[in-house]
């Protein structure tokens, strides 16, 4: 064994064998795989191993088109070609009209990834299915390139191909202990030696926590088990001439793909079982868990009804194994949160299908710092230190037993809540709220206007329409309060807190006392990493001058690793979260004023107290920090109070506001007046896929200033223009919002993709946001946006269509 490289993968299944392989491909070849046994001896060696390229979003297209289209060049391989069928086809069947909804906008969606779904309807299904009854079926969603591959040959292919580039691959040689030091290297210790690397990643599949205490971290990651079957030969799939294709069936929760003359019939029962929570045997090695076929008897019974020649033939073999979910059933793939030079790769519950994509992913963030695609939906930081085991596999389960139900808009799953609550949490529950969930946190989504008030899963507008257009009718005429909690806030103090944010921002940084102002922070390509807010608060008897840095509440991991990994030693800053310890009351609309006034001491006039202002006081009694600041674009105020006096606050403010009838207002709400005002939202407008001129932020942006992170990246990008630009767009419908990834058409061709989409309740215009080709990005110009199979007319209009001069917030 080496004894130092630059790179040790600690696994040895799909997710460490396509890291290491892609690791080289970037140019990395002095790196190591250490695998406790052989490779795949996890869960890849018994994986149904199918290959599909239908995602969630255009990033998970993006990496399964880039699995099969890998894995179709290791079966071509004449040097040592794999077994892959490849392009056998598969149809995920739909039995209401919202799922085939669904399937008309993730058509759309993909499209813009040069990947084409089709959308058939039952007959068609039963024609290119044979074996499937029609009965109970509107219609399915047909991937062309569907297909299933050989776990163990695909590794073997990707570790030869590896070590064929310089890497080498250790078995038999479990990791023992890992030790960083001083300078963010680290020791991996094993049973056969101990390796010196600059980099770790885990890559341990359902032995996962077991890597992660040996650097002190727990993941998210629970594994389940999942039961499959073999059947004896079916002569109807001998005697086809073809290969049948993959079937997905979310009416009865069971898949199946053709295996020899047979089939292989996997299971996603209801009554599901935990694997591995109380530990797992080390010498679980290429094993299975016992049978247990009584537990899916019912989805064995939707099973038979769907597909009858099932019952008339024999079950050959029986495999119940573990597979791996994470707290939201996407992966965790990037760097380990609070840990440097740690890197991640697990929770692949479809691994096999995605692992080449996932791999790639990882080694291009690894070796360049970010990947092609912005990989936000697989950041292990998207989740804070609320996943907790219990939490993790009550979500595990749920998303277990709704493997092929995809998330609806606004569709908010039960298990494991609440996992975030403020004191204000059943006091607005009382109010009415129907809540919804950020980053763990119960947040106010509308107001409800009695108990049994409840929503249609669609991607259509639903009932909850004319509640919002309510809400914000209020924030525009009157004055309305709302909780936003898990803001992100980050407080920095010490004498360099604004030479350090300058040296991260691209623009101005505030720093007079008293005064805030907003900011982007760029990657080291030049790209948008995050936006924040620089609130600048006066030395008082709370504490010394001081700095609260404000972003997204999922950002809270990502943000705190990215400042601190760009302290310099001899900075005098230091930096601490308050992001749990406060919560922001938003008074919102042209009486706030007034009802500030009358709970709060001091003269809050436009003089004493303009727009980006920030003042220590009290609200009735409880202490706060208010910011004269908006994101609706009305006279707004954020009131920042210690959760300890949050309820005292929202008391005074209650009171305050009862003479102008003040009510709640929600996310719903928010979320279509920043649409109105060309307000964005990381990671959804936000993204490091496009620079901040691309994204419009150009008055954000100050070359001249000095140097700061992605300074010279930018320069150079600037030299051959804009690819991409983001616009705002109003689209000629009045039934529905557009959705991210909805497509953008000129003609036949997509020339861009939707990033945000909701009505403005004050323009009465259905807005949306997206990049496009530059070409097509000028204001007036014609396109037609796809949504959900509709084409419907989109037409670029300048930003923020209302109070676009900002009058409103400033008066």
């Amino acid at each position: 064994m080496k004894t130092r490289t630059k790179v040790v993968v600690i696994g040895g299944g799909i997710a460490g064998c396509s890291t290491l392989y892609h690791l080289t491909q970037e140019g990395w070849t002095d790196v190591v795989l250490v695998e406790r046994n052989e490779l795949t001896s996890g869960t890849t060696w018994h994986s149904a191993a199918q290959v599909t390229n239908f995602g969630m979003n255009q990033t998970m297209v993006g990496l399964k088109t880039h699995s099969i289209q890998l894995y179709k060049e290791l079966a071509d391989d004449p040097d040592y070609p794999i077994n892959y069928h490849h392009g056998d086809g598969g149809i995920r069947l739909a039995n209401t009209e919202a799922q085939m909804q669904g399937y008309h906008h993730f058509a759309s969606m993909a499209r813009g990834m040069d990947v084409h779904f089709e959308v058939i309807d039952a007959e068609e299904c039963a024609r290119r299915h044979p074996l499937i009854s029609s009965e109970n079926l509107i219609g399915g969603l047909w991937d062309p390139l569907d297909g299933d591959i050989d776990p163990a040959q695909l590794c073997q292919a990707l570790a030869r191909r590896a070590r064929k580039a310089g890497a080498e691959v250790y078995r038999n040689a479990p990791v023992t202990g890992l030790t960083q030091h001083n300078d963010d290297t680290w020791t991996v210790r094993t049973e056969h030696g101990d390796i010196d690397c600059d980099i770790v990643v885990n890559a341990g599949g359902y032995r996962v926590n077991e890597v992660g205490a040996m650097m002190g971290v727990h993941h998210p990651v629970a594994s389940m088990e999942h039961q499959y079957f073999l059947t004896e030969d079916i002569p109807a799939i001998r005697d086809a001439g073809h290969r049948m294709p993959l079937l997905r069936c979310p009416i009865s929760d069971y898949y199946c793909r053709q295996e020899k003359n047979g089939l292989l019939l996997g299971f996603y029962e209801q009554d599901c079982k935990t694997w591995g929570m109380d530990g797992i045997d080390p010498n679980f090695v290429n094993a299975l868990c016992p049978d247990d076929l009584d537990r899916v008897t019912d989805v064995l019974e939707g099973a038979f009804a769907r597909m009858p020649a099932l019952m008339e033939v024999g079950i050959h073999t029986v495999v119940n194994g573990p597979i791996t979910y994470t707290i939201d059933g996407a992966p965790l793939v990037g760097p380990i949160p609070g840990k440097r030079n740690a890197f991640c790769i697990i929770g692949l519950r479809a691994g096999l299908g995605e692992g080449g994509g996932h791999g790639w992913l990882l080694a291009q963030q690894i070796v360049h710092g970010e990947a092609c695609y912005d990989t936000w939906c697989l950041d292990p930081r998207r989740f804070s230190g609320h996943c907790n085991v219990e939490l993790t596999a009550l979500k595990a389960i749920e998303d277990y037993q709704n493997e092929f139900r995809f998330h609806f808009p606004h569709e908010h799953r039960p298990a494991g809540r609440p996992a975030k609550t403020t004191p204000l949490t059943p006091v607005l529950a009382a109010k009415g709220a129907e809540f919804t969930v950020v980053n763990g946190w119960e947040r106010v989504e509308y107001i409800k206007p009695d108990p049994d008030f409840t929503t249609s899963l669609s991607f259509d507008f639903d009932e909850a329409f004319d509640l919002v257009a309510a809400e914000v009718k209020n924030v525009q005429t009157n004055v309305a309060l709302a909780e936003v909690n898990g803001f992100n806030r980050i407080e920095i103090t010490g004498s360099d807190r604004h030479s350090f944010l300058d040296r991260l921002m691209c623009g101005t940084v505030a720093k007079r006392d008293g005064r805030m102002g907003l900011g982007y922070l760029l990657n080291h390509h030049g790209m948008v990493k995050s936006e924040a807010t620089v609130a600048n608060i006066p030395a008082s008897d709370r504490g010394q001058a001081r700095v609260w840095y404000g972003s997204a509440a999922a950002s809270e991991a990502h943000d705190m690793d990215w400042l601190s990994y760009h302290l310099n030693p001899d900075e005098d800053v230091q930096i601490q979260s308050l992001t749990n310890d406060q919560t922001i009351l938003v008074l919102a609309g042209p009486r706030a004023r007034k009802a500030l006034s009358a709970c709060a001491r001091g003269d809050w006039s436009r003089e004493a107290f303009p727009w980006l202002s920030v003042r220590e006081c009290f609200v009735g009694i409880a202490p706060a920090t208010v910011m004269n600041v908006s994101f609706s674009g009305e006279l707004a105020y954020e009131i920042h109070v210690p959760n300890a006096s949050l309820y005292a606050a929202y008391l005074a403010l209650e009171k305050a506001g009862e003479v102008f009838e003040m009510s709640l207002f929600g996310a719903r709400a928010v979320e279509s007046m920043r649409m109105e005002k060309g307000f964005l939202h990381w990671k959804a407008d936000l993204i490091t896929e496009f620079d901040p001129f691309e994204t419009g932020l150009d008055r954000f942006v100050k070359l001249d200033k000095g140097e700061f992170v992605g300074r010279q990246a930018l320069l150079e990008r600037q030299e051959s223009g804009p690819q991409k630009r983001l616009v705002t767009l109003q689209i000629d419908a009045a039934h529905a919002p557009a959705h991210p990834g909805a497509s953008l058409m000129n003609g036949s061709d997509v020339v861009g993709a939707v990033t945000s989409g909701d009505w403005g309740h004050r323009t009465g215009l259905n807005l949306a946001y997206a990049f496009v080709d530059t070409p097509f990005a000028a204001i007036g110009n014609a396109l037609e946006i796809d949504m959900c199979g509709r084409l419907k007319r989109a037409k670029v209009i300048e930003p923020s269509p209302y109070d676009p001069k900002m009058a409103n917030a400033q008066s």
